[in-house]
C-alpha cells in the first residue's frame, strides 16, 4: 500500500511543469497550520517567485486542483487532507521595501513583519497588523482587519496570478473589500501590494503596537493551537457575545475546546482532529440559530475531504 501511495504521487510530481521552486508529495498538512491537525497535501509548491508561480498555472494540467495558503493561520485542513497541489507562498513572495508610491509588499510576508518594518521606517497606519497573525496575502482575500483598521483602509493596489498565470493588478476599489469580504475571483492568488502609510514618530507608532500587543495577549489565548477568529460578526453584533450567551464558552467535542478566555476561539488542546474542531464549531452555530435566529457565518476558511475521501498518502507522509 505505501508503494502505491508513493507511486500515486510521484506520479503527480511528474505530471507537473518544471519549475525554480519547490514540490513535495505528500506533506503532513499539520505541519503548516495554526490548528495543528489536518491530513496530507498530496503535493505542496513552493514557488521561487511570482514568475514561476504564473509559469506553474499557465502549464499545469487544468484537471489538478490548486489552492494557497500562507502560515496557515486562519485555516481548518480537514481530516482527508488536499488532493492536488497546495501553493505555499514564502520567501520569494515576503520582500518589503518603501518606494514612492507607498509600502511594496509580498503576499507571503507576514503581517507582523510589514508592521515592524513600518516602525523602522517610522511610517505609521500599519500598526494594526501586528495584531493579525497571517499573511498578507491572506489579509487582502478576507480584507483582515483588527483594532479599528482593515486592509481596506490602507491597500492602494493589489497583484494576483490567476488560474491560467495571467498576472492581474487592480486597485483596491476593483476589490470591493467589505467586512471580511473581497471580490477577486476565487481563483487568483495574490502575489504583492502596495499599501498606505504617512510618516509619523516612531514612539508614538511602537506605543501603538505595545497597546495592540497587550490587548490581544490579555483577551486572546494566543499560544493556543488555534484558528484566530472563528465566526464573523453579524451585523450589529459580536459572534462571541452570542456563544458566551448560549453557554458555549468552554464547550468541548473530542479535543477541541470553546476558549474560555474568548470564546469565538476554537483550541486544539493536543488530541483534537479537524472532525473535532469544525463539529464543535457547527455545534455553536447550531445553538446560536435555535436561541436566537441569527446563522453565524465561519470566518475560518474549511479546506480539504472528510477521512478516506482524500489523497492516498499512507505510509508516505513527509
Amino acid at each position: 500500500m505505501m508503494a502505491a501511495a508513493i507511486a500515486r504521487n510521484d506520479s503527480l510530481v511528474d505530471r507537473l511543469p518544471i519549475v525554480r521552486g519547490r514540490y513535495r508529495s505528500c506533506v503532513a498538512v499539520s505541519e503548516l497550520v495554526w490548528f495543528r491537525v489536518g491530513g496530507p497535501a498530496e503535493v505542496v509548491f513552493r514557488p521561487a517567485d511570482r514568475d514561476d508561480l504564473a509559469h506553474f498555472l499557465r502549464h499545469k494540467p487544468t484537471d489538478v486542483p490548486v489552492i494557497a495558503i500562507g502560515v496557515g493561520s486562519n485555516l481548518l485542513v480537514r481530516d482527508g487532507g488536499v488532493a492536488g497541489v497546495v501553493v505555499r507562498l514564502g520567501r520569494g513572495l515576503s520582500e518589503i521595501a518603501l518606494q514612492d508610491d507607498g509600502l511594496h509588499v509580498g503576499a507571503g510576508a507576514l503581517d507582523a513583519n510589514v508592521a515592524l518594518t513600518a516602525l523602522q521606517l517610522g511610517l505609521g497606519g500599519l500598526e494594526f497588523l501586528s495584531g493579525i497573525p497571517g499573511t498578507v496575502g491572506g489579509g487582502l482575500r478576507m480584507n483582515a482587519g483588527a483594532y479599528g483598521a482593515e486592509f481596506a483602509d490602507v491597500l492602494i493596489r493589489a497583484e494576483a496570478v490567476d488560474s491560467k498565470g495571467t498576472v492581474q493588478s487592480v486597485s483596491a476599489k476593483d476589490l470591493d473589500l467589505t467586512y471580511r469580504h473581497c471580490a477577486a475571483p476565487e481563483d487568483w492568488i495574490f502575489t504583492s501590494a502596495v499599501l498606505r502609510a504617512a510618516p509619523a514618530e516612531a514612539d508614538v507608532i511602537a506605543a501603538r503596537m505595545r497597546d495592540i500587543r497587550e490587548q490581544r495577549e490579555s483577551t486572546q489565548p494566543v499560544r493556543a493551537r488555534t484558528g484566530g477568529s472563528t465566526f464573523k460578526n453579524p451585523p450589529g453584533n459580536s459572534a462571541w457575545k452570542l456563544i458566551d450567551g448560549v453557554g458555549g464558552r468552554g464547550l468541548a467535542r473530542g479535543g477541541a475546546r470553546v476558549s474560555e478566555q474568548h470564546c469565538n476561539f476554537l483550541i486544539n488542546e493536543g488530541t483534537a482532529t479537524a472532525s473535532d474542531i469544525e463539529g464543535l464549531g457547527d455545534d455553536l452555530v447550531e445553538r446560536v440559530r435555535g436561541a436566537t435566529g441569527i446563522t453565524l457565518q465561519w470566518e475560518i476558511k474549511r479546506v480539504g475531504a472528510l477521512p478516506g475521501r482524500g489523497p492516498d498518502c499512507a505510509g508516505a507522509v513527509s
